[in-house]
């Protein structure tokens, strides 16, 4: 996967999402402690891990057969009348995507890849950001709603987890990975009040996961 520098990020991503999000403008317009210091990972855990998103993806898999026969339906009747009955659903599926990926799952092999709107719609098995016709697809809403969603339960859940574990790598991973999401959101000219107030939320999730990384020092 290509990234910039460093980082984990596959360059460009969010670049990307700006200029989609860009096109649809247009559209409406027309129409309405330190890591050295420490002991290494316990053999358990990282043991345990693929089996644990090889049980996800399996769950994913039904979850995807749920969505498919959705979109046979939706895709009958006018998509944007009716799509708020399934958005937050469909972004749960999506976080929980993003989560396996994270993880190493769809065949990311590697820990802390971020998979693009594309990775997930094929996972999903759905289009996605369509623009031509009126169609069940995955936005790019409900892909930023779900990217966020990730990072909540990143630094709630993962981090904290990590630490008790004795994992001490991963909270800087998770760290690092999320200060590139929010330098990635700072690039968006978000429209949607809903996504903007939360996507103001990720500076304190950069906050709380800096936190944990320091008091491994």
């Amino acid at each position: 996967m290509a990234t910039s520098g460093d980082g984990m990020i596959e360059s460009g991503i969010f670049e990307s999402l700006q200029r989609k999000i860009d096109d649809d403008g247009a559209v409406k317009d027309i129409e309405p402690r330190s890591p050295s210091s420490q002991e290494p990972t316990p053999p358990d855990l990282q043991t345990a891990l693929p089996s644990v998103v090889s049980s996800a993806q399996a769950s994913i898999d039904k979850e995807v057969q749920t969505i498919h026969k959705l979109s046979e339906t939706a895709s009958k009747e006018p998509y944007y009348k009716f799509n708020y009955a399934w958005t937050r659903q469909i972004q749960d599926v999506c976080s929980s995507i993003l989560l396996c990926g994270w993880l190493g799952g769809f065949g990311k092999g590697e820990a802390g890849q971020l998979l693009t709107i594309e990775d997930v719609g094929g996972v999903m098995g759905v289009p996605v950001n369509l623009k031509d016709r009126d169609a069940f697809n995955l936005t790019i809403e409900e892909y930023l709603q779900a990217l966020i969603s990730l990072l909540d339960e990143l630094v709630a859940r993962f981090a904290r987890n990590s630490v008790t574990l004795g994992d001490y790598r991963r909270p800087q991973l998770i760290a690092q990975f999320i200060k590139e999401v929010h330098a990635g959101f700072q690039i968006l000219n978000l429209k949607n009040d809903t996504l903007r107030k939360r996507s103001d939320g990720i500076k304190y999730r950069v906050k709380e996961v800096e936190d944990v990384v320091y008091d491994l020092r």
